[in-house]
């Protein structure tokens, strides 16, 4: 089932025909063990372009996936591994593949999950680009459901007591941006809002629970005891903190998972910052040394935050 109808996608998203040949090559390559392949990111906002696309491909099995007992290993104790597939004759540069299972994609979504990762991302848009069967896509559009329910559940209890739609999703986004290693500015937030504005107040509308109160000027009050807003920021500091950690730890994993990881990481963080980023040669022969001494610079540097 390469080509799943718009009703079952979480955003009414057309996928144009590279991108589902791109998905369907990583489907071929791997067997029946890849159950879906999701699209996100900046070129699903944009598909004119010639970037690089994003995929999260979602796997029954690792070892089956992988082929190799010890990239399984890796993958199942720091998830996700990510990889590239160069484009080919499509238009695009290639896509950073992002692979995970699908029981550990579905814990990381709910309200309980440390890494606040996956559910941050998957509440905004993202179309379907590949799925197995119809019982996969049904599948994927529950479990997507719960990122989006997890979401508003932190965005009512770490946002404003009052504000619109924009200014709940803004304020939940400039936190999980801090609970990771960010190359992006502070008004990125904004930026992700700005990018499906409809899509995110037709959720929070949708998804308010009856803590929350619509008032007639397209605003809204939270109604929530001052206790219950102290508890869940002493929650979402745990989160901050376990956030940072896991992501040094998929960076270091990356460089030596990721074929041409330690260029791509540097290019992207170039991008982003606008900085020149200049690797000794022993850092590139041992990036995993070289590692916490360059993530600490990059930190200093305001490179990441």
């Amino acid at each position: 089932m390469s080509a799943p109808p718009p009703s079952l996608l979480l955003r009414e998203h057309v996928v144009g025909d590279d991108v589902r040949r791109m998905a369907q090559d990583i489907a071929d390559r791997h067997g029946d063990t890849v159950a879906a392949i999701l699209f996100y990111g900046s070129c699903l906002r944009d598909e004119s372009g010639a970037g690089i696309l994003d995929f999260y491909v979602l796997v029954d099995d690792y070892r089956a996936f992988h082929g190799h007992p010890g990239a399984a290993l890796a993958n199942a104790l720091v998830p996700p591994s990510v990889g590239f597939v160069p484009g080919g004759q499509s238009r695009f540069l290639g896509a950073k593949v992002a692979v995970i299972a699908r029981t550990q994609f579905t814990g990381r979504l709910t309200r309980d999950a440390l890494d606040t990762t996956l559910w941050a991302r998957f509440c905004q848009p993202v179309a379907l680009a590949y799925c197995r069967d119809h019982e996969c896509a049904a599948w994927v559009e529950r479990t997507l459901s719960r990122a989006a329910a997890t979401a508003m559940d932190w965005a009512i209890r770490l946002g404003p007591v009052e504000g619109r739609a924009e200014d709940f999703w803004t304020a939940l986004f400039r936190h999980t941006y801090a609970a990771e290693l960010r190359v992006e500015g502070g008004g990125r937030a904004g930026q992700i809002y700005g990018f499906a504005p409809r899509e995110f107040d037709d959720a929070f509308a949708r998804l308010s629970p009856p803590e929350v109160e619509a008032l007639a000027d397209g605003r809204y009050r939270v109604h929530l005891d001052e206790s219950e807003r102290r508890h869940a920021q002493a929650r979402w500091r745990r989160r901050r903190v376990t956030g940072k950690a896991l992501n040094v730890l998929r960076l270091c994993k990356a460089l030596f998972t990721f074929d041409g990881g330690v260029d791509y990481i540097v290019g992207k963080l170039e991008r982003h910052s606008g900085q020149t980023i200049e690797l000794r040669p022993w850092q590139r022969r041992h990036p995993l040394l070289a590692a916490p001494g360059m993530v600490w610079s990059l930190y200093r540097r305001g490179v990441i935050r």
